[in-house]
């Protein structure tokens, strides 16, 4: 028991020292704040003045409502038009990035200054001359060129300095598009007030029903789970490779053979994983704390402007059961690295052969939106039996409709039954590969070693 403890607190102590650890345990709130801060920062940074735009009506019908709807900064009038029209005929792909461009275009709020150009008689050919003057010379921004036919058929023209804004453009197609749909709609004697409470788009109130009567659900559970799945594949992703990394060093360095001396397979190898495991718990407790700090920081500063808050709502068997999948999955595929690291000589064919242990786990990622449509069928059942899938897929099962206890406890029983046995046959894979050098070891060799040790 001493020489494991030893083994636990020389691999605990020597990484949590190490520059890396503190540089990986600072960057890594930091990195939370740069990827989620920043960027709503820079988008809101205002640039220049306002986007002067000159309109050429050629219908001599649209000018004010064009302009109007231009300088309305009305965005859940965009959002309805959006749904009402393009949403109804755009395919799948095409939708996402309108919604996406339209939301980030939103965030900005770009501001505009509309005025009519009169055409006094000159041809179209002339009027395009004279407005890429005005624009060459700074006195414009853009143009926009409204066809006699537009309303019939749908089509304007856009002529701009910077056509690479994207925001912008989308903007300007938004609110033109409402505008000409507006007058579509007076001139057949339709109200646009009246459409658009005709298009106002229904609120569905889900509620989940269970034991204690209906909860209402915002949906909010259904991202809880991935990012509980995501927490476990970046912790099995870095650490794994650590893990592998380790037994590697150990084996190039020819450590292993004096270590062998003293200590058996088994402990060595089982307090090489602990020791390691503990580092893990040692950072992520840390950015735990960094995040929830965060986290509170920005529900303070939302609740100081009067912004609603809507707290996912979390099973409180959550907290107890996500802890023990989380160490199922961990020492599962921890113990799968240990054994990669014995069976190989290098660095790069343990990069080569850990790449089917990380696929197995992304598959178990991808087999949650099945079991998340129909968590108490037969295969959902069977699937969080499975021990390198149930971290993943049985917790969906407890956030979406939770099993019954002994389904659960069924699943832990297997999976650390799995554990038992998958550090067994590393330890006697272990005891043997750490001793051999010069070539990879093969699956038939690894199973000869482990039915001679």
């Amino acid at each position: 028991m001493n020489k494991f403890l030893a083994v636990v607190r020389r691999e605990y102590v020597q990484r949590v020292r190490s520059r890396m650890f503190v540089v990986a345990t600072v960057l890594g709130p930091l990195m939370l704040v740069l990827f989620t801060i920043v960027p709503a920062m820079i988008a809101g940074i205002k640039t220049g003045g306002p986007v002067r735009i000159a309109v050429v009506d050629e219908s001599g019908r649209l000018y004010e409502r064009v302009r109007q709807s231009i300088l309305s900064d009305s965005r859940e009038e965009d959002e309805e038009d959006e749904s009402a029209g393009e949403k109804a005929v755009s395919g799948a792909v095409n939708q996402n990035t309108s919604d996406r461009l339209r939301k980030t275009g939103a965030a900005t709020a770009q501001s505009y200054e509309v005025g009519q150009f009169a055409t006094e008689g000159r041809t179209p050919a002339e009027v395009k001359k004279l407005l890429n003057e005005r624009v060459k010379w700074d006195e414009l921004d853009a143009y926009l060129i409204l066809p006699g036919g537009i309303l019939e058929n749908g089509e304007a023209e856009f002529y701009a300095r910077n056509v690479g804004d994207l925001f912008t453009k989308r903007q300007i197609q938004d609110r033109l598009t409402r505008a000409v749909r507006e007058q579509r709609m007076i001139e057949r004697n339709i109200q646009p007030g009246d459409m658009r409470e005709i298009n106002r788009p229904l609120k569905l109130k889900s509620s989940k029903v269970g034991e204690s009567g209906a909860e209402e659900d915002t949906g909010q559970g259904f991202y809880m789970v991935f990012i509980l799945g995501f927490i476990i594949y970046l912790t099995i992703l870095m650490y794994g490779q650590v893990i592998l990394g380790a037994v590697i060093e150990e084996k190039e360095t020819r450590i292993a053979e004096v270590l062998f001396s003293s200590i058996r397979s088994f402990p060595l190898m089982l307090g090489k994983l602990i020791g390691v495991s503990l580092v893990a718990l040692t950072q992520f407790a840390i950015w735990g704390l960094a995040f929830a700090a965060f986290a509170l920081y920005g529900v303070a500063m939302l609740a100081a402007q009067g912004m609603p808050i809507n707290l996912p709502r979390i099973p409180p068997t959550l907290f107890i059961y996500f802890p023990l999948f989380f160490l199922l999955g961990y020492f599962i595929y921890s113990t799968i690295y240990a054994l990669v690291g014995s069976m190989v000589t290098t660095a790069q064919e343990g990069g080569q052969l850990a790449m089917p242990v990380i696929m197995l786990l992304v598959f178990g990622i991808y087999l949650a939106f099945p079991v998340i449509r129909s968590p108490n069928s037969t295969f959902a059942f069977w699937i969080s039996m499975v021990p390198f899938f149930s971290p993943i897929t049985m917790l969906v099962r407890i956030v979406t409709q939770t099993p019954p206890f002994w389904q659960i406890a069924l699943s832990l029983v297997v999976g650390f039954a799995t554990v038992v046995l998958l550090l067994w046959l590393a330890a006697r894979i272990y005891r043997v590969g750490m001793l051999m050098y010069g070539k990879k070891a093969s699956l038939p060799e690894a199973w000869r070693w482990i039915r001679q040790s």
